[in-house]
């Protein structure tokens, strides 16, 4: 196994010497990784493979919902409206806080519309 390492860092060296590096799209900017640290190590290849193919794990998809709930939150102006969204917000937030096995201080935090509200409408008055 050592010897393929070896190789592959010769080569890559090579190629960085001949400038075949030079000119990559994204060259200088920050790597983006996907977050898979939740995901059990023997579960990750498949999932990419699932996820290549259309497909996501529960989690991910969960974090999908919550994040397009969240977008839908901040593009709305009607009260009633956005009442409504925050409850469904609540509601995803709750279920993948349930999905994921890890300890309270890392869930998700729910969103309390109520209670900013009514903390808004008593400063006005």
């Amino acid at each position: 196994m050592y010897i393929f390492h070896k190789i592959a860092e010769q080569r890559i060296r090579e190629a960085m010497e001949k400038g075949a590096f030079d000119n990559l799209e994204g060259k200088g900017k920050p790597l983006v990784f996907e977050d898979d640290s939740f995901v059990p190590p023997d579960l990750r290849m498949a999932y990419k493979i699932l996820k290549n193919a259309g497909f996501l794990p529960p989690e991910l998809q969960a974090e999908k919902e919550i994040k397009n709930a969240e977008d839908l939150l901040e593009a709305m102006s009607d009260e009633r409206e956005r009442y409504r969204q925050a409850k469904k917000l609540n509601v995803l937030i709750m279920k993948a806080n349930m999905l994921r096995k890890r300890p309270i201080n890392l869930e998700r935090h729910q969103v309390y519309y109520r209670k900013i509200v009514e903390k808004i409408s008593v400063r006005k008055k």
